[in-house]
């Protein structure tokens, strides 16, 4: 599988695991301040960016296994981590099985499956109907916007993964984490991060004023300085 990497600076070696539908580019305000401390790996995972397509319909689990075997195929060892969204989900599957990350930067982590509210099962309903009727209506007009770009093959590997609640994985966690959250933040709310707070022992929180989903892009200063800080 080719993998797209980029590679810069020299140190201990951190590493990027970038959102869905993003790529290593989305860390660039990292990557640049980063690189001049540490050793940066940031690549595309399979999928995404300029990396090969995804082989099957990937799980978060899927996703965790192909990090672990890219990074020591890399020969990067216990490396630091930085990781926003989506990225958020493979490293928490990954910590929960291991040291594999010596601490981790948490931003706008997903993983912590919302309440399902009356609405929301009533839209499944009608959509499972209509299905069965008008699949290719279905497809178009129902889901998130999101969902909709997706090719067949990813759309299988996406209701696996926002399927998934990774709480009790966040219960395993030993190493240091520490989860910036944007104040603003809708798709991962600071109430998901508050969850994975208490779920991981000895973990910290910060919440960045006037930030939303992407905190690391609004208000990168912040992040960087609160990141390096805890990293040393």
């Amino acid at each position: 599988m080719n993998i797209s990497v980029l590679r810069k600076g020299e140190g201990r070696d951190l590493v990027f695991l970038h959102g869905y539908l993003a790529s290593k580019e989305s860390f660039y305000p990292q990557i640049t301040y980063f690189s001049q401390f540490y050793r940066v790996t940031a690549f595309d995972f399979p999928g995404f960016g300029k990396s090969d397509p995804l082989p099957a319909a990937w799980s978060v689990g899927d996703y965790a296994d192909w990090t672990e075997e890219f990074l020591r195929g890399q020969g990067i060892v216990r490396p630091f981590v930085i990781a926003h969204s989506f990225g958020g989900r493979v490293a928490v599957k990954c910590l929960s099985r291991g040291a594999l990350f010596g601490r981790a930067v948490l931003c706008g982590c997903a993983g912590i499956r919302p309440k399902r509210t009356l609405r929301y099962h009533m839209r499944v309903g009608t959509y499972r109907a209509v299905k069965k009727i008008a699949p290719r209506y279905a497809e178009a007009h129902f889901g998130s916007a999101e969902y909709r770009t997706l090719s067949p093959l990813m759309r299988e590997s996406y209701k696996k993964i926002v399927g998934e609640d990774l709480r009790e994985d966040a219960a395993k966690i030993t190493v240091p984490v520490l989860f910036i959250n944007g104040e603003h933040d809708r798709e991962t709310p600071v109430s998901s991060a508050e969850i994975y707070h208490a779920q991981v022992r000895g973990s910290n929180l910060i919440v960045l004023e006037n930030c939303g989903h992407f905190a690391h892009l609004d208000d990168p200063l912040s992040f960087n300085l609160a990141a390096e800080e805890f990293f040393q």
